[in-house]
């Protein structure tokens, strides 16, 4: 590191912007109208798309019955949405869910990583005992 020099002075001059994935599940009211949370989705993908990030996807789950209540309301309506951008965008995204009076609750977490064509579940090494005649010895003598 040059003398005088800080590392957060190092990240200044790097303009770069590093885009990760997202996805936050959405926990909207039952009570609202089904045009009223789509213009909660619509506002999303613009603020995603407007903080130069990609929207990848947006999967309703529907009505569900919750756990707890909240809010003395018994069920939610579930949208799990996907999408990259800078975490500067996501903490916009999120500072607009909370104050809005129609989420009840979000939460917004970073995928992995994957290689191309790799699965989420990965399983562990073959097992070398999968299809082999159990040993006679273990068995019980008459």
């Amino acid at each position: 590191m040059p003398a005088g020099e800080a590392d957060s002075d190092r990240r200044k001059g790097n303009t770069g912007t590093v885009n990760n994935e997202y996805e936050i599940l959405l926990l909207l009211d039952v009570e609202l109208a089904e045009e009223r949370q789509n213009e909660v989705i619509a506002r999303m993908r613009e603020l995603v798309e407007k903080g130069g990030g990609t929207w990848e996807r947006h999967d309703p789950w529907g009505r569900r019955r919750l756990t707890y209540e909240i809010d003395k309301k018994p069920e939610g309506i579930y949208h799990l949405l996907e999408f990259s951008c800078a975490p500067e965008t996501l903490d916009e995204v999120s500072r607009v869910l909370k104050i809005d009076d129609g989420v009840m609750r979000h939460l917004a977490t970073r995928r992995p990583q994957r290689g191309p064509g790799q699965p989420v579940a990965v399983g562990g090494p073959p097992k070398d005992d999968v299809g082999l005649v159990p040993d006679s010895s273990l068995e019980e003598e008459e």
